[in-house]
């Protein structure tokens, strides 16, 4: 793959809120550039990337899907993502490994909820985006509040590069304010005519367009030294300039280009597939993997697995190449199972359809056939030359339901099914309650949940029984403790085990916490890393440093299970002032072991509190029903931050906590007759109350 190859190449992600029009723009997109010959509608249940039969019935994303097409001379890889909060760790493991992204806003509601956590999810992983403000055609649409809005909730700097022709039902075009031309669409007719047309701009907004392209070129040269250069000397910026300085503010992250339109009417696409060509990164302009230049074909293989799914004809690994060449029935190593793994055959992938291929470089998403234990994350290298990439990290499950095979029979096909369908979606757990003996499947929420259940009954042909949700409690020290000191002496014949240690033990204070969410986290023990802070004051050697571990790991094995309930224990901090040893009796396994110890007495002398997992909930209804609303939310324990009308329409905002919001869509629904609509996302622990 030549240099001017791997810059041809976009590998972009589509994000935003639930029904913000993502899908409904994926398919615009490739029914743009020819890649389809029919444009798919979401409401007919004929879109390509949702081929589920669940988001098909439901009419939302549920999977990730990858599909590819060509735009002057330039072949993007797109991966559509879901838009609801329970799926976000569909949306992670895409954003791993995507170069750059479309956030996709509603001209109406702007910055919404899952939009704001989608955007952070991005900001984490240092993905450039451009913003799209769609559904500009819609009553109330107006791009300045929306524009107004990334600014005040996402904390960027929106450069908005057109201007809207037309307002509501009346949109039919915008402005390109880089080269002052004006675009509009007008539907196709009998004789041929119609489409779109580029020509000056109108001239009743002539003045309104220079205005703002004033406005963006000052804003452009404050931000970008080559810029301010050229402003400087001649007062303006020229279409060259602008331009190149908008795509060195996108990949650094410093602004955000904004375009708008609406992709159910075909308005603003090619534009928008024009400023994906122009300012998002080539693999080419990302930070090598191996070897000497970004996106080497010549170096070892490195390529990581994002995404594993079971078909019908087998299992699909799901593969970013980063760099070195794939060929088919090379072996590859495994780096994070530690065996080999042969490659039978090399597919590009258009949502549930394939083509196979005989190579893969660098720059190229693709799926495999032949890896049996490659997982979600794993890192698939040249055998001579072992590598390990960062893998995406699962959230955290908040929601549980018991299930069990309705018939005896059915029971190990059961265990089978849920083993593959974890695989496929590590943020869904299976595990045995230890007490009652029951099968228990957790997820990131009641949705997550409905969906597994429903996929093991289609896919699976499984008749299953499924309990109430549970969510997953915490526990979180109420009080603290000092100069705790604990002796764990054991001897039975032989080298015995000997351990002293003087600790304390406190909750973490907030400025140590490192606020969490469902979306990330590293896991650790009982609780994510940023809930745990071990610290060692000791001096003088009197605990060795491989002692001082292993007491550390057992305070985490401690951290599994609380004295109230046997919850995990989060927000802990731990330091260990002092401790003795024994010359021949001491060791990592007797530190380990008073450490576990130590923490458990600790924890019962200083007491915990229960905490459960809260949501923000943001509910619009007409406004003859917010008193109905919130009085319903008052009774689920919500705390009201935030209540603003427009129109007739209220939207409230509220903490409630998880719990309480089981069935809450239908009686929402029939308390309102069907006029209400929520959203939710989650706000981390707070004490139950």
């Amino acid at each position: 793959m030549r240099t001017e190859t791997r810059t041809r190449i976009r590998n972009l992600g589509i994000l935003a809120h639930v029904d913000a029009g993502k899908t409904t723009l994926t398919e615009r997109f490739l029914f743009l550039t020819g890649a389809t010959h029919k444009r798919g509608e979401v409401h007919d249940g004929t879109t390509v990337t949702d081929f589920d039969p669940q988001e098909r019935d439901r009419g939302i994303t549920i999977f990730a899907a990858a599909v590819s097409c060509d735009w002057a001379g330039h072949r993007l890889n797109l991966i559509d993502t879901p838009g609801h909060v329970d799926f976000a760790d569909e949306v992670e493991r895409a954003l791993r490994v995507l170069d750059g992204a479309v956030a996709v806003f509603d001209a109406v509601a702007g910055v919404e909820p899952q939009s704001e956590s989608v955007w952070r999810q991005a900001d984490r992983h240092g993905v450039p985006r451009l913003a799209f403000v769609n559904k500009l055609d819609r009553a109330g649409a107006d791009l300045d509040t929306a524009v107004a809005s990334i600014r005040t909730r996402l904390g960027t700097v929106p450069l908005p590069v057109q201007l809207p022709i037309g307002r509501e039902d009346g949109f039919t075009g915008v402005v390109d304010l880089i080269r002052l031309r004006a675009h509009t669409w007008h539907p196709p007719q009998d004789d041929g005519t119609g489409g779109q047309e580029t020509g000056p701009v109108p001239d009743h907004l002539a003045e309104e367009a220079v205005r703002r392209r004033r406005r963006l070129v000052e804003t452009v040269a404050e931000l970008h030294p080559g810029a301010l250069e050229e402003f400087c000397a001649t007062g303006t910026l020229d279409a060259a300039t602008l331009t190149a300085a908008l795509r060195d503010l996108t990949l650094s992250g410093e602004a955000v280009v904004v375009l708008c339109g609406s992709a159910y009417r075909n308005r603003g696409i090619e534009p928008l597939l024009d400023a994906v060509v122009a300012y998002l990164p080539a693999p080419a302009d990302l930070p090598p993997v191996r070897g000497e230049h970004p996106a080497d074909p010549t170096a070892p293989l490195t390529a990581l697995a994002f995404k594993v799914t079971t078909t019908a004809t087998g299992r699909l690994t799901y593969l970013r190449l980063y760099a070195g060449t794939l060929r088919k029935g090379d072996t590859v190593l495994d780096t994070t199972a530690g065996r080999t793994e042969r490659i039978a055959r090399i597919l590009r992938v258009q949502a549930d359809r394939t083509a196979e291929t005989d190579r893969a470089e660098a720059g190229d998403i693709v799926a495999v056939v032949g890896p049996k234990s490659a997982r979600t994350g794993a890192t698939l290298c040249a055998p001579d030359a072992p590598v390990r990439l960062e893998p995406p990290v699962s959230a955290d499950p908040v929601v549980s339901v018991a299930v069990e095979a309705r018939h005896g029979r059915d029971t190990e096909r059961l265990a089978t099914a849920l083993a593959r369908i974890s695989e496929e979606d590590p943020s869904l757990t299976v595990r045995t309650d230890p007490e009652s003996g029951q099968t228990v499947l957790s997820g990131l929420g009641e949705l997550h949940l409905e969906v597994a259940v429903e996929k093991l009954r289609r896919d699976r042909n499984l008749e299953v029984t499924v309990g109430r949700p549970r969510v997953a409690y915490r526990e979180t020290p109420a009080g603290t403790v000092t100069g705790l000191t604990y002796r764990h002496v054991k001897q039975d014949g032989g080298s015995g085990q000997f351990a002293v240690a003087v600790l304390d033990l406190a909750p973490l204070e907030e400025g140590e916490r490192v606020a969490g969410d469902r979306t990330g986290g590293e896991r650790t023990g009982g609780g994510s890393a940023e809930d745990f802070v071990f610290r060692s004051t000791v001096t003088g050697g009197r605990v060795p440093a491989e002692f001082v571990r292993a007491f550390e790991a057992g305070c985490r094995d401690a951290l599994a299970e609380g004295p109230l309930g046997g919850h995990p224990v989060t927000g802990v901090r731990v330091t260990l002032t002092d401790g003795a040893t024994h010359v021949k009796d001491s060791s990592e396994l007797a530190f380990r072991a008073a450490g576990r110890l130590a923490v458990r007495e600790a924890l019962r002398t200083a007491g915990t509190t229960l905490l459960e997992p809260v949501v923000e909930i943001t509910v619009t209804a007409p406004g003859s029903s917010v008193g109905t609303v919130l009085g319903d939310l008052t009774a689920r324990r919500a705390r009201i931050t935030d209540s603003t009308t427009h129109a007739d329409t209220a939207v409230l905002t509220a903490t409630v906590p998880l719990a309480a919001l089981f069935g809450y869509a239908t009686h929402l629904r029939s308390r309102t007759q069907g006029r209400a609509t929520f959203t939710t996302r989650p706000a981390g622990y707070a004490p139950a109350r």
